[in-house]
């Protein structure tokens, strides 16, 4: 079966994280057998576009072509803007961006079905691809489309509605997303289906490495992520402030970088626990699964989560994980099973969730082992990849 997978959201050796979660499905379908070319459209950054941040400035370095973890990826570029301005018509410029070069993979490529990831831009411009070629086109929709695109105006609605009635079928990666799918699009649900994200069983490290001598003798709470506001860091940083004394052993180490990173750092110093916090800004996926290994918690009270890869990679770790009610991956955490459940924004339940999970040692091992026996059941990428595989299936049969 030949695909063309579209993704905004794709790694690159400038961010190597960003999107990982479709290409580890990428990587997963190809070993199921599936043949795949990967378009991410990348915005057009010429000067001075690429002088207004780092980002933007690595986008002018992205190449057209390339091949990550042997996966073959195109990088055509596409008119975008800053902060998401003129959302509304992402999808038609990403169109225009993609055709060409999908037009010379054609030639050599006849795919018989496109995979877009994301309703803006990937998906608008996958459905007018998937027309204009008379292939049958998947969306898969992992949350910013339902929870933030979907309130930048009319003209965005407008344009995620056009996309999931042309799609094919559509997969959301959880009943949070399935039931913002019903309550903004009843028309489309039959051709809804929910189809959880995964994790690599490969990266997931069996044995704990040494933790590094500054972590000696601590209890380690992690959170790995982007950091915007939403994610909840400000209100783990709260919660070090009123445990610490405590649990003087706490230390709490956040992965990633973002928008949100001074005013923590600031949050931290006001709050005189410098000396308990370390950021380390973006590190690399490996060394995410590193600290992982040597955490004693993971944390990370979002209230705006799709799904978030990132809870199955720390509870196939065997660690005891706290996150939102309500969000993407309630459900797979349940609540004092194999970990805690706390309320969105808020910090009281979030205090408590952390001192129980501290004060009860044996309690935390026990949600760990539970969480690490059912993800590694029920939820990898090899899974993930042979249920997209039989929609797949049943859309060309039909």
């Amino acid at each position: 079966m030949n695909i063309i997978v579209i993704a905004r959201c794709y790694p690159t050796k400038y961010n190597e994280t960003y999107g990982i979660f479709v290409h580890e499905q990428v990587k997963a379908l190809i070993q199921s057998g599936c043949n795949i070319k990967v378009i991410s459209p990348t915005p057009w950054a010429p000067f001075p576009l690429n002088r207004i941040s780092q980002k933007w400035s690595n986008y002018s370095e992205v190449p057209p072509s390339g091949v990550f973890q042997g996966v073959e990826v195109f990088y055509p570029r596409y008119m975008d803007f800053p902060k998401s301005f003129w959302k509304a018509s992402s999808g038609i410029r990403a169109y225009f961006g993609i055709k060409s070069c999908l037009e010379k993979i054609h030639q050599d490529f006849k795919f018989e079905l496109i995979h877009a990831h994301a309703a803006l831009p990937a998906g608008a411009a996958g459905v007018r691809l998937a027309s204009y070629y008379n292939v049958p086109c998947v969306v898969t929709i992992h949350g910013d489309d339902l929870q933030k695109s979907i309130h930048m105006g009319k003209g965005s609605y407008n344009e995620i509605s056009r996309c999931l009635n042309y799609a094919d079928s559509i997969v959301l990666v959880s009943n949070k997303l399935k039931n913002l799918t019903y309550k903004y699009f009843p028309e489309v649900i039959d051709r809804c289906l929910v189809i959880p994200n995964g994790f690599n069983k490969d990266q997931i490290l069996k044995n704990n490495k040494p933790a590094a001598n500054k972590y000696k003798n601590k209890k380690v709470m992690l959170s790995a992520s982007n950091l915007y506001r939403p994610k909840g860091i400000d209100l783990n940083l709260l919660a070090v402030s009123q445990l610490i004394h405590e649990f003087p052993d706490l230390f709490y180490v956040v992965l990633g970088d973002g928008p949100e990173k001074q005013r923590l750092y600031n949050i931290a110093k006001k709050l005189g626990i410098l000396k308990n916090v370390e950021f380390t800004g973006r590190v690399p996926y490996q060394k995410v699964m590193e600290y992982m290994s040597n955490c004693y918690l993971f944390v990370l009270p979002s209230w705006e989560e799709g799904f978030g890869v990132v809870y199955l990679e720390a509870m196939a770790h065997g660690k005891p994980v706290i996150a939102c009610k309500g969000e993407g991956i309630d459900g797979v955490v349940v609540h004092q099973e194999n970990g805690i459940l706390v309320k969105p924004n808020d910090l009281s339940t979030l205090v408590e969730g952390i001192k129980y999970l501290l004060s009860h040692p044996d309690e935390a091992v026990k949600m760990g082992n539970l969480a690490r026996k059912l993800v590694h059941s029920e939820y990898t990428w090899s899974l993930n990849a042979l249920r997209n595989i039989e929609v797949y299936n049943n859309i060309l049969k039909n």
